[in-house]
Order: structure tokens, then C-alpha cells, then sequence
């Protein structure tokens, strides 16, 4: 059955970051995700969640100068102690939150830039990260992003992103896949997952409506017929909620609460005989 975690920075923002905990578990979320924790100290992010009786299931490694339009260092040759800085700190992040999962982003390529040399580099970054992850029990996660959404950014596919995976060889190395993203750059979201869960190689799932990444109930995805394929492919991670609600978050859930519902009548039909 489907696990839905909240992701904190983009759902609730009508309360302050570390108010939302609370309020999504009042939602009935067991769990959630966000981007950067990093301006919060990692022990207070903690006594919320325990606070709330929530799980941390994933969150993003440092992403460089965000502000300055960086979107990752992984790939890039001359932020490569950046990086690595940034992976020991995301790694201390996690074993405060007990977060089992770190996304890792690859960066933007810059005009002009060497594809070819920033997948040497991307390979050998994410091969030390990997390492590093295994050695303190985390699995690294790499996601293809639209380019509408993050222009020019290093990874948009989802056999780029899984053949990358393949070629570092590291078993906590793994493939974040967001439908969204999914969705705009290559469609045909029932085929990617009967082709890519079977292998292994998915560490985390991630939902929004297309195109206007809202509530799942919205636009051109059928998300619960695609939760029953994700049922019988037997996938048993996390469902992770990253989409900008149209007005109050608690107000859209409507979605959550009617698979909810199904999902208990079907349990109770079976149950019967």
C-alpha cells in the first residue's frame, strides 16, 4: 500500500518550517521530507519530529550558492571540496534526523560547458559520496529534473540518471524518481515504472499535478490508477508529496483522504471473503 510523506518545504507553508511537523501529522502523515534543512541547528529539526511522532525519509545534501543559481556541485570540477564539505555536513544532518536517504543534486551546466568531463567528475563525486553514505548507513539518491522547471540542469532522464547508477556500481546509490519530472520530459509514467522498480535501483518516489505542480488531483496524471501499478510492482518505499498547494494544505488533502478511504474498503471487502 501506498506511503505518502509530506514535504514540509513546499506543503504547509502557511506556518512557519518548523511549526509544519506538527501540522502534518495532524494530517495523518507519518512522515515527511524537505530540501535544506540547514538553517535550522539539526537537533531542534529533531525534537519536532519526535515531537510529532514523524519520520525524516529523505532530504537534499547542500546545493551550493543557491541563491547565486547553483543547483548542485556534484558535477561541477571547480566546486569539488564544496561538495564533499557539503556531503559530511548532509551526513551529520542525517544521523541526528536517523534520515535513511540524501539527495544528491547534480548542478546546472554552465554556457559553455564540457557534458563530457562534468560526467567524469559527476562519477567520481557520487562514487566518494557513495562511500562516505555507506560507511554511516545512508543511501544517496540522484533525480532527474525537467528543464523547464531547473533550465540547463546536468541530469533530465531517466535512463541517464540509471545508467549513471549502474556505472558507480555502489548498492546505496539509487535513483530518486519524481513523476512530475518524469512526466514533462518523457510521459508514459505506467512503462517507466514496470521498467525501472523491477531492477532495484528506485530509492524514493516523489508526486505533483502536471503541469502546474499542485495537489495530485489536478492535470493531465491518473495518480491513483498509478498507485495500484506501484501496488502490484510491490514497491514498499516512500511516496513523497512535492507539489505547492492551490490554497491552505490541509484544505487540498482531499486526495490523500479519498485513497485512504479506498484502500480500507478494499481491505475490508478482502477481509470479508
Amino acid at each position: 500500500m501506498a506511503r505518502f510523506a509530506a514535504n514540509l518545504s513546499m506543503m504547509y507553508t502557511e506556518h512557519e518550517f518548523l511549526d509544519r511537523f506538527q501540522v502534518a501529522a495532524a494530517d495523518g502523515f507519518t512522515a515527511v521530507e524537505f530540501m535544506f534543512p540547514y538553517q535550522w541547528p539539526a537537533r531542534e529539526i529533531a525534537d519536532r519530529l519526535h515531537a510529532a511522532g514523524l519520520r525524516q525519509v529523505l532530504f537534499n545534501a547542500p546545493p551550493g550558492d543557491y541563491a547565486a543559481g547553483e543547483r548542485g556541485t556534484a558535477s561541477l570540477a571547480d566546486r569539488r571540496d564544496i561538495f564533499r564539505d557539503g556531503i559530511m555536513r548532509a551526513l551529520e544532518y542525517a544521523e541526528v534526523l536517523d534520515c535513511p536517504r540524501l539527495h544528491v543534486m547534480a548542478g546546472v551546466v554552465p554556457t559553455p560547458g564540457d557534458v563530457h568531463r562534468m560526467r567524469a567528475v559527476y562519477l567520481e563525486n557520487l562514487a566518494w559520496a557513495a562511500g562516505q553514505a555507506a560507511s554511516a548507513g545512508r543511501d544517496l539518491l540522484i533525480e532527474p529534473i525537467n528543464p523547464r522547471d531547473m533550465p540547463g540542469y546536468f541530469l533530465n532522464h531517466q535512463a541517464q540518471a540509471h545508467a549513471i547508477v549502474q556505472e558507480v556500481g555502489a548498492a546505496n546509490l539509487k535513483v530518486q524518481m519524481d513523476l512530475y519530472h518524469c512526466q514533462i520530459v518523457e510521459g508514459d509514467l505506467e512503462t517507466r515504472l514496470r521498467t525501472y522498480l523491477p531492477t532495484g535501483r528506485v530509492g524514493h518516489i516523489q508526486i505533483a499535478g502536471v503541469p502546474r505542480r499542485q495537489e495530485p488531483d489536478t492535470g493531465e496524471v491518473n495518480y491513483p490508477y498509478l498507485f495500484t501499478v506501484l501496488d502490484e510492482l510491490a514497491y514498499d518505499g516512500w511516496i513523497g508529496c512535492e507539489y505547492r498547494p492551490r490554497g491552505a494544505t490541509s484544505a487540498g488533502l482531499g486526495w490523500l483522504r479519498a485513497w485512504q478511504a479506498g484502500t480500507e474498503d478494499a481491505g475490508s471487502r478482502e477481509a470479508a471473503g
